[in-house]
C-alpha cells in the first residue's frame, strides 16, 4: 500500500510539474506589453541566440531562451535579416512571422484615410495633400475617357453606364472608403485609384447574387443604381442602425413614381461640399436642368449616378433595406430617425423637434 501511495505522489508531482512549465511556457511567449508601443529594429544576419538577444535588448520578448525553444520546437530557420517595425503589444507567434515573412521596415511609407461618403473632389484634395500629386491630377485622370474604357473592362461593376455625358465624375461612388498604405508619397493616382477599385470589388462580390436579383425588380435596376442610391443613404445622415429603413424609405418613392426629394443631391449638383451652407433661397434649389437634382418637383426616380463614395454599412443597407410602408424620415439634432406615412405626419414630427429644440437642419 505505500509503495502505491509512493507512486502516487510522485506521479503528481510530475503531472505538477508539468503544468507548471506549461503554464510558465505558454506565459513567456505572450506580449510583454498589452499597449501599442511601437519599436522599429534592426535584425542582422546570425544565429538563432542572437536574433534572441536583439529582441529582448529590446524588449519584444520576455527570454531568449524560451524564444529559442520555440524556434526549434516548430522547426523555424527561415528568419530573414531586416529593419522592422514590431510592436510591444505582439505575441512570439507574430513577431516570428513577420521574421519568416520578411516584412521590411518602410519609413517612407504613407497611409492615407478616405472616410465614408466623400466625393471625388475631396478625395483630390486629400491625395494632393498627402502625395505628390495635385488635385488637377486627380480630376483629370477621373474625367480620362480612355483610362475610364480601360477600367470598365478590369472591374466586372464598372459599366458604361459611368460614361454619361452628365456625370460629373464616372468612378463617383466607386472608390471604396478606407484607409490605405502606400510605399511613398510618389504614388501614383492610377495606384491609388485602383487600390480603391480592387478594395470596392472584394466588397461587391459577396453580393452578386443580389446585384442578379435586384436588375430584375424592377426598380432599382443595375448595379449602377444601387451603388447611387447607397450613395445618396450615405450622406442622408442617418445612423448606422437606421439607414436600411432610410433605404426602405427611397425604394418606396421610387417604386411609387414619387420624387425622391433628397438635400445631398441637390448639394452635389450645386458642388456646395459644405452641408452647414443653407439651401433655402438658393435661386437653383428646384432648377430641372440638372440630372443630379431630385428636389426638382418632376424629377422623378434616381440621380444620373452616385453622389459619394458609400462605405459596407450603407451599401449592406442599399442590399438588405427594410421593407415598410413609409415615404418620409427626419433626423434629429442626435441622429435618430423618424420615419412618417405621409407629408401631415412628417411635418409634425418636424414641428415636434423643433418645439424640443432638437431640429438641427
Amino acid at each position: 500500500m505505500k509503495k502505491y501511495k509512493i507512486i502516487i505522489i510522485i506521479l503528481t508531482i510530475i503531472l505538477v510539474g508539468i503544468f507548471l512549465v506549461a503554464f510558465f511556457y505558454n506565459y513567456m511567449i505572450l506580449a510583454v506589453s498589452k499597449k501599442s508601443e511601437p519599436v522599429v529594429v534592426e535584425i542582422k544576419e546570425g544565429s538563432i541566440y542572437s536574433i534572441g538577444e536583439t529582441l529582448y535588448e529590446n524588449n519584444l520578448i520576455r527570454n531568449t531562451l524560451i524564444f529559442k525553444v520555440y524556434v526549434k520546437l516548430n522547426n523555424i530557420n527561415d528568419l530573414k535579416a531586416s529593419t522592422y517595425e514590431f510592436n510591444r503589444n505582439m505575441k512570439l507567434k507574430e513577431i516570428i512571422n513577420m521574421l519568416k515573412e520578411g516584412n521590411a521596415y518602410n519609413p517612407d511609407q504613407i497611409t492615407i484615410q478616405f472616410r465614408e461618403g466623400l466625393n471625388v473632389r475631396k478625395i483630390a484634395k486629400i491625395i494632393a495633400n498627402e502625395t505628390n500629386n495635385t488635385y488637377d491630377d486627380v480630376i483629370n485622370l477621373m474625367k480620362d475617357k480612355e483610362y475610364i474604357d480601360f477600367l470598365i473592362n478590369k472591374y466586372w461593376f464598372l459599366t458604361d453606364s459611368i460614361k454619361n455625358d452628365k456625370i460629373y465624375y464616372p468612378l463617383e461612388g466607386y472608390l471604396f472608403p478606407n484607409t490605405y498604405a502606400f510605399l511613398n508619397k510618389d504614388v501614383t493616382v492610377k495606384e491609388i485609384i485602383e487600390t480603391m477599385l480592387d478594395e470596392m470589388d472584394r466588397q461587391l462580390t459577396p453580393f452578386k447574387d443580389k446585384i442578379d436579383a435586384f436588375s430584375k425588380n424592377g426598380v432599382v435596376n443595375n448595379i449602377h443604381e444601387i451603388i447611387t442610391l447607397a450613395s445618396v443613404v450615405e450622406l442622408e445622415g442617418a445612423s448606422a442602425n437606421d439607414r436600411a429603413s432610410v433605404a426602405g424609405v427611397f425604394y418606396n418613392r421610387i417604386k411609387d413614381g414619387w420624387v425622391l426629394g433628397s438635400d445631398v443631391t441637390t448639394y452635389y449638383y450645386l458642388k456646395i461640399d459644405d452641408f452647414k451652407e443653407s439651401l433655402n433661397g438658393n435661386p437653383n434649389l428646384y432648377t430641372c436642368d440638372n440630372a443630379y437634382n431630385t428636389r426638382c418637383t418632376s424629377f422623378v426616380g434616381l440621380p444620373i449616378g452616385p453622389i459619394s463614395n458609400p462605405g459596407k454599412e450603407s451599401l449592406e443597407a442599399t442590399f438588405d433595406y427594410t421593407k415598410h410602408n413609409y415615404y418620409y424620415f427626419v433626423a434629429d439634432c442626435k441622429g435618430k430617425t423618424y420615419l412618417s406615412k405621409d407629408s401631415n405626419e412628417h411635418y409634425n414630427t418636424i414641428q415636434k423637434l423643433i418645439n424640443e429644440g432638437n431640429w438641427c437642419v
